[in-house]
């Protein structure tokens, strides 16, 4: 009786929950596949298989073949199943409309879900895919999506696209899925998005679309070999700067086997979100989230902000000189103060005989190997009473004052310990290099730690707005143990002065 009514139950779903191709999308897609000729993308369609011999058939049948001419190959990883779920999958090489781009692999163990993922994608850089589409053998996830996903691929600027079950949420739960699972779904994803600063309607989707280039970027194979390689291939995502693409998506729950211990997935999830937090405060150091930044810094608001603080001492009846070299972060801003603020890049773009009210180096001083050398040089551009204002970072921030305790020292792609700083600063060494350069210190302002761009989220949380502000009151109290990075006003000494123009 209860298998029958199991049985009755999922038909009912399958008549509730109707996957349609989308005629439109698949014309378009073979007209730019005209268009494109040679040139056309190489698509992969990677299917992670485990115990899937009563559901694979049927999931590759449901591949549109409307677009087989975009699709390059059709890669069938199965993770040793106990079952006959490979032997199933090599018999769609002789009976699947398909058979011709199918190709069939078992891995000699069973290598876990992030594991058979690592493989698959081993497999399709090899063969040299442009984009990757990750499919469930079990059928979860519907094939008729997949030319929704390579549309994005072709018309967007994506390098990752996900099918989302949780845009439209009342599709999951026709659809099937658990109310347990619908819930913990958007409990876990709900805390990611706090944590990470995300806007993600899901973060658990299986159904997932890389480029190439993405993967080839992000070290993937340093990620987990379990479940949550989800949750830490997102986290690379966010940690590179891309955008996720979400699009939504229909799921149908039928007769496949969850293999999730749900409670340990949902604690590997928040456990690895934390740890990317830790890391990013150099707490801990995890390979597997160096990636490589297209932009090394972006404008901060907060009050507490290097920025915010550079701007709060500027006079805006002042003659202005900003000495950047990254994007100009400060000029705009400053222009707003004074419309007559000069902007350089390089010291060789110094004028020879301008003189200005106040020269700004925002994060100079550190990638300047003789540096009170430097210093000392701007004198002849200051006018009399002028003041140079600049920021430097805090070596002796209490996070790396840990880490050396424990012997580790590693640069990072930005931060204090920017590859690029040549020199690192206490609170009394940087007053020392100032007095030595022939200036007096006006005033050393600490500098909160940048919860703006940990979370991208200060502008929005009361929480995090509160916690920014506590941070500082520490930072001013302790300033050599808690701040971030130090703003430093300087006058050059009169009686040096003087003597420089005798």
């Amino acid at each position: 009786m209860a298998k029958y009514m199991i049985s009755e139950q999922r038909n009912r779903l399958n008549q509730i929950v109707e996957f349609h191709v989308d005629t439109l999308k698949v014309e378009s897609i073979l007209s730019k596949k005209r268009e494109l000729g040679p040139h056309f993308p190489k698509f992969g369609i990677l299917v992670l298989s485990y115990n899937t011999s009563g559901q694979i058939q049927n999931t590759i049948s449901r591949i549109p073949i409307s677009i087989k001419d975009a699709i390059s190959e059709i890669f069938i990883f199965d993770n040793n199943s106990p079952d006959n779920s490979y032997q199933v999958a090599l018999s769609l090489k002789e009976s699947s409309p398909w058979k011709d781009k199918i190709s069939v692999f078992k891995n000699e163990r069973n290598v876990g879900y992030g594991g058979n993922q690592k493989v698959g994608y081993r497999y399709g850089l090899s063969k040299k895919m442009d984009w990757i589409i990750m499919l469930h053998g079990d059928g979860q996830y519907a094939p008729e999506y997949i030319p929704d996903l390579i549309f994005e691929a072709l018309n967007g600027d994506y390098s990752v696209v996900y099918g989302s079950r949780m845009i439209n949420r009342k599709d999951a739960l026709a659809g099937g899925m658990p109310f347990y699972k619908f819930v913990g779904n958007q409990v876990l994803t709900r805390f990611e998005n706090i944590i990470l600063g995300t806007n993600l309607a899901e973060f658990h989707s299986g159904y997932r679309m890389y480029s190439s280039s993405f993967l080839k970027s992000v070290p993937f194979e340093e990620n987990t070999d379990d479940y949550h390689f989800d949750t830490e291939i997102v986290i690379q995502c966010r940690a590179l700067g891309q955008t996720i693409r979400e699009i939504p998506i229909k799921t149908f729950y039928g007769d496949e086997v969850c293999n999730v211990n749900g409670m340990k997935y949902a604690r590997d999830v928040c456990l690895a979100v934390l740890e990317y937090r830790l890391h990013q405060l150099h707490i801990l150091r995890r390979g597997k989230y160096m990636v490589q930044f297209g932009e090394f810094y972006s404008r901060k608001r907060s009050p507490f902000s290097s920025h915010e603080i550079i701007l709060n001492q500027v006079n805006p009846n002042g003659s202005i000189l900003s000495y950047e070299d990254q994007n100009n972060l400060l000029f705009d801003s400053l222009k707003s103060i004074n419309p007559n603020t000069k902007a350089i890049k390089s010291k060789n773009e110094l004028p020879d005989k301008e003189e200005f009210s106040e020269i700004i180096l925002l994060d100079i001083i550190p990638k300047v190997a003789n540096d009170h050398e430097f210093l000392e040089s701007l004198q002849k551009n200051l006018k009399e009473g002028g003041r140079v204002i600049f920021s430097t970072p805090n070596v002796a921030l209490f996070v790396y004052r840990l880490s050396l305790l424990i012997g580790r020292f590693d640069y990072a792609q930005k931060g204090i310990l920017d590859h690029r700083h040549l020199r690192f600063y206490t609170k009394s060494s940087v007053t020392r290099m100032v007095r030595k350069a022939g200036f007096s210190v006006e005033e050393i302002i600490p500098v909160s730690i940048p919860f703006e761009l940990v979370f991208e989220s200060i502008g929005k949380s009361m929480l995090l707005k509160s916690i920014d502000w506590i941070y500082y009151l520490f930072a001013k109290m302790f300033p050599k143990l808690f701040a971030y990075q130090f703003v430093v006003v300087a006058k050059p000494n009169s009686l040096f002065r003087k003597h420089d123009h005798h």
